[in-house]
């Protein structure tokens, strides 16, 4: 798995935990509903640290918070 795919899985997990909508992200974080769900689109391979903050912060986790689950354990380098 990628980095921007364990972005997308973390995201999905804590909302999932929280019984969280994608829109409710969105709204919580001052972002576009599209900004999210483009973020989760398996097709879209980037994503910036920028939005990974504003979701953080809509969510209320700081960065170490957020990076610190097990989907970031292991990850593929990024380098081809």
């Amino acid at each position: 798995m990628g980095v921007k795919d364990a972005v997308a899985e973390r995201f999905a997990g804590i909302c999932r935990q929280r019984r969280m909508k994608y829109n409710e992200l969105a709204v919580r974080s001052g972002v576009t509903p599209s900004t999210v769900y483009s973020m989760m689109d398996p097709k879209r391979r980037d994503v910036s640290i920028i939005t990974i903050k504003i979701l953080c912060d809509g969510l209320d986790i700081s960065l170490e918070e957020f990076f610190s689950g097990p989907e970031f354990a292991g990850l593929e380098q990024e380098i081809q």
